[in-house]
């Protein structure tokens, strides 16, 4: 007789617990939906936590230029080698020579988003975006180059005035021969 008032015993645990479910599904059937456009609306609405990261960009200000002064930090202390920064030297105006940022390169698909890269940065010139999509069709199409603005032209250095010449000297008068202070004999 025991097994058969298990089995009942388990039986009504099943029922209760089916129609527990049934109640649950029941209560969503009856609740007005809610559908979200998707693609249509990517502009409008935000899918991804605010502090997500997803992509690695330069911040530019609003004349187009970039803050990298291309130290190469972030490229060291990227544990896969994901930056890869090409530099190059340029003559200042006063004469002096300084380092420019040629290509900052990006490689998205080996990026483990730790986000070292941004700490480290001292001139606060690297964020991770919130655009979650990054799908493509080849690895290849994964690296990027970030400094894709072209850079503004340096104002060009001022000419050095020209020497003024210096003014022709009047042409001296011939000296009288000098009188000697001896007397005569």
């Amino acid at each position: 007789m025991g097994s058969v008032k298990d089995y009942f015993s388990s039986l009504g645990t099943g029922i209760t617990s089916l129609l527990k479910g049934m109640g649950v599904t029941g209560k969503e059937f009856l609740t007005p939906k809610v559908t979200e456009s998707y693609p249509d609306d990517r502009k409008t609405i935000q899918y991804a936590a605010p502090r997500f990261r997803a992509k690695l960009v330069l911040k530019y200000d609003a004349e187009g230029h970039h803050k990298c002064i291309a130290c190469g930090i972030c490229q060291r202390n990227c544990p896969n080698g994901t930056i890869s920064l090409t530099t190059k030297m340029v003559d200042l105006p006063d004469g002096k020579k300084k380092r420019k940022l040629d290509a900052y390169m990006y490689d998205l698909g080996s990026c483990t988003f730790c986000e070292l890269c941004v700490t480290t940065c001292p001139q606060n010139a690297l964020e991770f975006s919130n655009d979650f999509e990054q799908a493509v069709f080849t690895r290849s199409m994964l690296v990027e180059k970030l400094n894709y603005l072209p850079e503004p032209a340096e104002p060009a250095p001022a000419p050095k005035p020209a020497e003024a010449p210096k003014p022709a000297e009047a042409p001296k008068a011939p000296e009288a021969p000098a009188q000697s202070n001896v007397a005569e004999k």
